[in-house]
């Protein structure tokens, strides 16, 4: 069963509370996401590090209930 796109927002937002986080579906099919992601918490990180803290954010759910997550992550400027 897909994730929606509240469910994935407050997975994120439950790791990284200060994160603002816009989510898109891709296809329409609930499988197929987009997601810009702004925190602080992200400054001084690599784009692999902030990714992977989106990643630990969701669970384990990358691969399984979401098929596919194209992230773009940044500190606030």
């Amino acid at each position: 069963m897909p994730m929606n796109a509240r469910d994935i927002e407050k997975m994120i937002k439950k790791e990284i509370p200060d994160a603002v986080v816009s989510i898109r579906d891709l296809a329409g099919d609930g499988d197929h996401y987009a997601a810009e992601i702004v925190s602080e918490s992200f400054r001084g990180k690599s784009r692999v590090q902030q990714h992977q803290m989106v990643y630990k954010a969701l669970r384990g759910n990358m691969g399984g209930e979401l098929h596919a997550l194209a992230l773009q992550t940044s500190a606030p400027k």
